[in-house]
């Protein structure tokens, strides 16, 4: 058994297969989903979900501990995380009133995706997907468009 197939003292065979999120975002919903299950009384045991994490909800408040602990993130993005977390959707800065929210969004999904990436809860996106991704989105975006 290598040190590859044992996470947190949890053993993982080789039919197991660890599904790392595609994006911060994801992450982050998931993470907002598995602490108000848990606040709802859910129990939670490692490796009990439908598709095996390469983490648990305590990893990733560790991470956002940290990153506020040394004013990588300040309140202002917490709070702004848990509201639109619990509404299972970004803000949208195409709406006046959301646009100060969808700053402090998309500051706080750079920061938290560096630390991500490092553990292993996302999966860090080739050069090709990150620049494809970013021409389709300016695709649909007239602000984009206009800017470009």
């Amino acid at each position: 058994m290598s040190k590859k197939d044992v996470y947190r003292g949890f053993v993982y065979r080789e039919s197991d297969s660890v599904m790392p999120f595609e994006s911060a975002e994801e992450a982050w919903f998931w993470f907002i989903a598995a602490q108000q299950a848990k606040c709802d009384g859910a129990r939670f045991m490692s490796g009990a979900g439908d598709v095996p994490r390469p983490c648990e909800p305590v990893d990733i408040l560790n991470i956002l501990d940290r990153l506020y602990r040394t004013r990588r993130l300040l309140r202002d993005h917490l709070l702004v995380l848990r509201h639109y977390g619990r509404r299972n959707m970004p803000p949208d800065s195409r709406r006046s009133k959301e646009a100060h929210a969808a700053r402090l969004w998309e500051e706080a999904m750079d920061r938290l995706e560096t630390p991500f990436i490092k553990k292993g809860i996302i999966r860090e996106a080739n050069w090709t997907e990150r620049n494809v991704m970013h021409r389709q989105a300016s695709l649909f975006d007239p602000e984009r468009q206009a800017a470009e």
